[in-house]
């Protein structure tokens, strides 16, 4: 990084300057179109929270939002757009968990996914549950799944949506942290993941709740436990791993919102208002519950400090498994 000098008194007027303008900067932000970039296919969860709050930020702030699908790359071609950008809050990443898991995944990233972002927060989670085909797995309960497959090391199998997606690697902490041995059936997307789960062809696997509760309805699939930290609205019946034992199981989808790094922090601080304001309106909240979210805010602090442990846990995750990007 090029060093300039500037004198002790031009130094001090800069920065009383900058304090003295903060206060109308953010007043003024925004001015023209802003840009939220979902690195994800348009009509994904992320794309849905992205154009449901995007329209609101519109209408609250006079000024129009653009949604712009960068997909591919498991998301880092979109992040690494919002990574390049200039840091003035009119080029936004939506995204979550998905980019924690790339990152944990990737050895050649072009960008910092944690110090390459500012967090601006959170308006959403999905909560995903250890689903079971009983006609081919005999279990009720997470204590008998347990004992079934501890007595079948490498009979058993489960599939995911794709090699690193996020059930991939949730689904091996879970074998990890239970010592599990079973083979792992990757699949290229959600459908034929879960059709060859309800033919019989997989024993389990990790499914969005709000996905798994018609096939459950029905008895064709039954839950045994969900992998966030709180049980979900959707099936408050069933019970969390934390609740049975296993507090280091726990993850979930979210939905964030970050801006490129050194964005300024009263361009922070209002969005972070906003998104607090926006998650509670009754039309936000009804339309992501249709969508199978639950409407739940973390301020950026929080927002910041889950990326930052999930490339952690992620990250060792992959290294124990052994598992490759493709």
């Amino acid at each position: 990084m090029t060093k300039r000098w500037a004198c002790p008194i031009s130094a001090a007027l800069l920065v009383l300057g900058g304090l003295v303008r903060a206060p109308a900067d953010a007043q003024d932000y925004p001015a023209r179109r802003m840009t939220i970039v979902v690195p994800y296919t348009a009509g994904s969860g992320f794309d849905t929270v992205a154009r449901t709050v995007g329209q609101k930020i519109a209408e609250r702030w006079g000024q129009p939002v653009v949604v712009d699908n960068k997909a591919g790359a498991s998301g880092t071609i979109g992040a690494e757009a919002v990574a390049q950008a200039a840091p003035d809050g009119y080029t936004l990443l939506m995204t979550g968990a998905p980019h924690t898991v790339s990152a944990a995944l990737s050895k050649s990233l072009r960008f910092d996914p944690v110090a390459g972002f500012t967090a601006l927060g959170n308006v959403g989670t999905s909560g995903l549950a250890l689903v079971i085909n009983p006609a081919v797995f005999p279990v009720n309960s997470l204590l008998e799944f347990v004992a079934y497959a501890k007595v079948r090391p490498g009979q058993l199998n489960h599939s995911s949506p794709g090699l690193g997606t996020l059930q991939h690697l949730g689904m091996e902490l879970f074998k990890q942290q239970l010592g599990l041995d079973a083979l792992h059936v990757p699949y290229r997307g959600a459908a034929p993941a879960l059709t060859d789960l309800l033919t019989g062809q997989v024993h389990f696997t990790f499914l969005p709740v709000h996905s798994a509760r018609p096939h459950v309805q029905e008895g064709k699939l039954r839950m045994l436990a969900v992998a966030s930290a709180k049980r979900s609205a959707f099936a408050p019946e069933v019970p969390t791993l934390t609740e049975l034992g296993y507090p280091t199981v726990d993850f979930e989808l979210w939905y964030g919102f970050f801006g490129p790094a050194n964005l300024p922090a009263a361009i922070v601080a209002k969005w972070e208002r906003e998104l607090d304001a926006i998650a509670t309106l009754p039309d936000v909240k009804d339309g992501l519950e249709r969508q199978g979210m639950a409407p739940v805010f973390w301020d950026a602090a929080t927002t910041g400090a889950r990326v930052r442990t999930e490339v952690v846990r992620w990250r060792q995750v992959v290294e124990k498994a052994g598992i490759k990007a493709e």
